[in-house]
């Protein structure tokens, strides 16, 4: 594959304190305050005078890459079948999947609307990579790719740095997977210092930033650390004040789900809890939490099978291509039930799934690793390439993508969309797609020792494993647009 090189200069300027960096695009960082007329603006104002010196868990990426070696061209479906015996999918192909070619001839792309994709440590050479990407597969570079460092100084890249290498993955798959549902849409990625224990503090105060200056609108998260990592609900609190402000300024605010099924890492990192657990910030009541399904389609994006709940745990190649090994393992859309947050009101119509805790996940698109999708990564510390990847940290992206076409269609950002999501659910909207086959169910060794976590079941209407299912963007776009 001939990889074209940006010519585009890096322009580094100063905005009101704060670094900025625009890659191929030099915009404007003025900035507006956001008018707090939200009730609660004592917890916020507690939250942000505290975060900043509270010590909080570490975060993991909720990106999973197959195989060590790259291609020097993307895959298609038949050459990921036979290299790897399970299917990989192109940008056509998801956009053909969820019904977006629709909207795009009507000049929906996401048009006017900015996605925010926050990642500890950023990509040294996104622009680059995202040129490369959008020129394999006809698409057009966004109006803009501006990075932003407002919780502080970001470490430069260091290539034998294992955690940089793999945030600088996962920002990869972000940015190009959100352009590539909203094309037309800017993109701000927000980078942070670091993904350790003061890693919440930092995302905190970053996209707050963001919020109080409408930068965006819709943020996009593929991380998470388990709530019971984290400790007693007075403690995550500290960490919320950014979502009451987004919501303050109606920012949409997303976050995966998960990629070990019904269980999580422990503190530690290294080794996983033997009975259900969730991830924070997916289980955020102001936050739409994102899972993953299975998508099956032919080469024109044409489902061949419905949707099913990702679960790879028993899947040979996901095992192999992850793990090196035959597994099973834990490799899975996350959800369940909150043990922090009690149910909000948005999900009494669906009280006895969830029953009297916060239930996640929200919504669903495709994540699962039988059906990844190519990326391409040029940074160092690895052979630059084309990889596939899977897990919820593609769903979130392409919802958030999906969100930002909403916002043009409503002309304006969405904010909060749970309420909107779960009263569609419940009307039987054309544009959510149930998915009531499969579970997240998880059985992994771990010290010597085989555990089979029990999860939750995807069923007719809302489930912990699937949440109010998928959707189909042709109807659900403007459904979303209307009730926004």
């Amino acid at each position: 594959m001939h990889v074209l090189r940006t010519t585009s200069a890096v322009i580094a300027l100063s905005v009101a304190g704060l670094a900025v960096v625009t890659a191929g695009v030099l915009t404007s960082g003025a900035a507006t305050s956001a008018r707090l007329t939200d009730t609660r603006l004592a917890d916020r104002q507690l939250a942000h005078q505290q975060t900043a010196t509270v010590a909080g868990p570490g975060f993991t990426p909720d990106i999973i890459t197959l195989g060590t070696r790259p291609d020097d061209a993307p895959d298609t479906i038949a050459d990921c079948q036979q290299a790897f015996s399970v299917a990989c999918y192109d940008p056509a192909e998801i956009q053909q999947a969820y019904g977006t070619s629709g909207l795009y001839s009507q000049n929906i792309t996401g048009k006017g609307t900015t996605i925010v994709v926050v990642d500890p440590y950023g990509s040294p050479t996104m622009w680059k990579d995202l040129v490369t990407f959008d020129s394999a597969y006809g698409l057009r570079n966004p109006p803009s790719l501006t990075i932003i460092k407002p919780a502080g100084h970001v470490p430069a890249y260091n290539r034998n740095n294992a955690e940089m290498v793999s945030w600088a993955g996962e920002t990869t798959l972000d940015v190009e997977y959100s352009h590539a549902m909203a094309p037309g849409a800017k993109i701000l990625l927000v980078e942070t210092p670091t993904a350790g224990s003061y890693a919440a503090a930092d995302f905190d105060k970053a996209e707050t930033y963001v919020a109080k200056h409408h930068l965006g609108d819709v943020i996009s998260q593929s991380f998470g650390t388990t709530e019971q990592a984290i400790g007693p609900k007075t403690d995550v609190n500290l960490f919320r004040g950014a979502f009451l402000d987004a919501e303050a300024a109606h920012i949409t605010v997303l976050a995966a789900a998960g990629d070990t099924g019904a269980t999580d890492p422990r503190a530690s990192g290294n080794n996983l809890y033997t009975y259900p657990v969730t991830q924070w910030p997916a289980t955020d009541p102001l936050v739409t939490a994102v899972g993953g399904t299975e998508l099956t389609l032919n080469s024109a994006g044409t489902r061949t099978a419905r949707d099913k709940v990702w679960n790879d745990t028993y899947n040979h190649a996901a095992n192999q291509l992850q793990n090196s090994a035959n597994g099973p393992s834990a490799i899975a859309t996350g959800g369940g039930k909150s043990v922090l947050f009690s149910r909000p009101s948005y999900q009494d119509s669906v009280r006895q799934a969830v029953g009297s805790m916060r239930g996640i996940p929200d919504v669903s698109m495709n994540g699962a690793c039988s059906s990844p999708v190519n990326v391409y990564e040029g940074f160092a510390g690895q052979q630059a390439g084309w990889y596939v990847v899977c897990g919820t940290s593609e769903s979130t992206p392409l919802f958030a993508g999906i969100v930002a076409l909403a916002d043009q269609k409503a002309g304006h950002p969405l904010g909060l969309i749970n309420p909107a999501l779960y009263k569609l659910a419940a009307e039987h909207a054309q544009g959510v797609v149930p998915v009531s086959s499969g579970n997240n169910s998880v059985e992994f060794t771990q010290i010597k020792h085989k555990y089979w976590v029990h999860g939750y079941t995807a069923r007719d209407g809302y489930s912990r494993a699937a949440g109010v299912g998928t959707i189909d963007a042709q109807y659900f776009v403007p459904e979303l647009a209307k009730l926004g």
